[in-house]
């Protein structure tokens, strides 16, 4: 393939810019130096041949130029999360699989003396396995059927709070632990639900109970009205009573313009016999 043409000026500015790149270069070399870039939220550690790890000092972000025997070991300071899968047994020694994730922090005051102890990978040589540790003793406490309904919150805030101080001493942070998911093997969770379903059916059940027994109650305290209240006005019925009743509604309906009513006679009770249009 031909070489692309280029303008003189364009070409010589482009060699200038390459000889510099290289001067440059070759001078921080001669010089002693050499640079690391740090990014953002991270530290870096010191690291020299002729002095060790240093302790009171860390390096924040940007370029840090140092001595070529001098390294610098960059640490993520943000929160971070790994999810892990988990394999326990439970308190009657049925294997149960969660997935819980955490998160953590290396403390960044603190990150060289981390570095010293357990260096990069420190996740795996401390998180984790205080993680898991945690999760195989706490989940041995409960039964399946607790895990997988009414005390999952409980079993997630006692492994947090356990493996939080587990790693308090160690410049660590952990800031939180979830329980994602739980996994029993089919014929337990399949058990578990019809549990679950036969409980909410004996509770609905106790509840039509307690509904119907109610209503027994008041129909039979309405009934007592009732009766009471029949007995009240039967005991106040007399005769005399009753025949000024009738006259009353005799002259009511004598004086309404609406009524054609014809008195004939006189009732056994000595009240008028009162016909009407029907």
């Amino acid at each position: 393939m031909a070489e692309p043409q280029f303008p003189n000026v364009t070409r010589l500015l482009m060699r200038g810019g390459i000889l510099g790149f290289v001067f440059l270069l070759i001078i921080t070399m001669a010089g002693g130096c050499m640079t690391t870039s740090i990014g953002s939220g991270q530290g870096a550690v010191k690291y020299s041949m002729f002095g060790g790890t240093d302790l009171d000092q860390q390096y924040g972000e940007g370029i840090q130029i140092h001595a070529p025997w001098v390294t610098l070991f960059k640490y993520d300071l943000r929160v971070q999360e790994q999810l892990e899968d988990i394999d326990a047994l439970s308190s009657n020694g049925l294997s149960i699989g969660m997935d819980a994730s955490i998160r953590w922090r290396p403390e960044a005051e603190s990150v060289a003396i981390l570095h010293v102890t357990y260096g990069q990978d420190y996740y795996s040589k401390l998180v984790q396995p205080e993680l898991r540790s945690a999760v195989r003793e706490i989940v041995g406490q409960y039964t399946p059927e607790e895990l997988y309904s009414s005390r999952r919150t409980e079993l997630q805030e006692t492994i947090f709070a356990q493996v939080r101080d587990a790693v308090a001493g160690e410049n660590v942070t952990v800031d939180a632990v979830l329980i994602r998911d739980i996994s029993l093997p089919d014929q337990i969770r399949t058990a578990i639900e019809n549990k679950l379903k036969e409980e909410q059916e004996a509770e609905r059940y106790e509840f039509t109970l307690l509904k119907e027994d109610l209503e027994a109650q008041r129909k039979e305290i309405e009934a007592r009205g009732q009766a009471e209240y029949q007995r009240i006005i039967t005991a106040s019925l007399s005769n005399q009573f009753l025949r000024f009743k009738g006259i009353e509604a005799t002259q009511m309906l004598a004086n309404s313009p609406n009524s054609k009513t014809v008195v004939i006679g006189s009732g056994g009770d000595g009240l008028p016999i009162i016909l009407g249009n029907q």
